[in-house]
């Protein structure tokens, strides 16, 4: 047997390409290969119409898997939709009495809890929106600074 020179790929003792060695295809892919998922995707789009009847069929044979995906497609599962809520938010507070305030409206019942969790969720995302506005700023200033030396 011989030994693989440098220039050649070399291989672990179960077959492996090990790495940091040259690629063992160093052209690439041959043009006009086409992978696993392309020829899927050509076979579903060939016999989509025959796999749709056969679930229906199956479906209206009594079949339930068939049925519950039959039904999915046509009528997807209904998402919760929260109500609207009217509340006095003081926006002139800062966030975190914003987030009193709407933990105090839950504590009473003006809000429910998930409405309560998802304000509070805002209210969050806005005090990391302002911290970064505000590190951006001073990055800024400093820079300023640093320039002016």
């Amino acid at each position: 047997m011989t030994e693989a020179s440098d220039t050649e790929p070399k291989r672990d003792e179960n077959g492996r390409w090990l790495a940091g060695g040259p690629s063992p295809f160093p052209k690439g892919r041959p043009k006009g290969i086409i992978d696993k998922r392309q020829r899927l995707q050509k076979l579903f789009s060939d016999n989509g119409e025959a796999l749709v009847q056969t679930a229906v069929d199956a479906a209206l044979a009594g079949d339930m898997s068939a049925m519950g995906m039959a039904l999915a497609r046509l009528a997807p599962p209904l998402k919760s939709t929260g109500e609207r809520v009217e509340f006095d938010l003081d926006t002139e507070l800062p966030l975190a009495g914003q987030a009193n305030q709407i933990l105090i409206a839950v504590s009473e019942g003006k809000l429910d809890v998930d409405a309560g969790r998802a304000l509070i969720a805002m209210i969050q995302t806005v005090a990391g929106i302002q911290a970064v506005e505000s590190l951006h700023e001073r990055v800024l200033m400093l820079e300023a600074k640093e320039v002016n030396r």
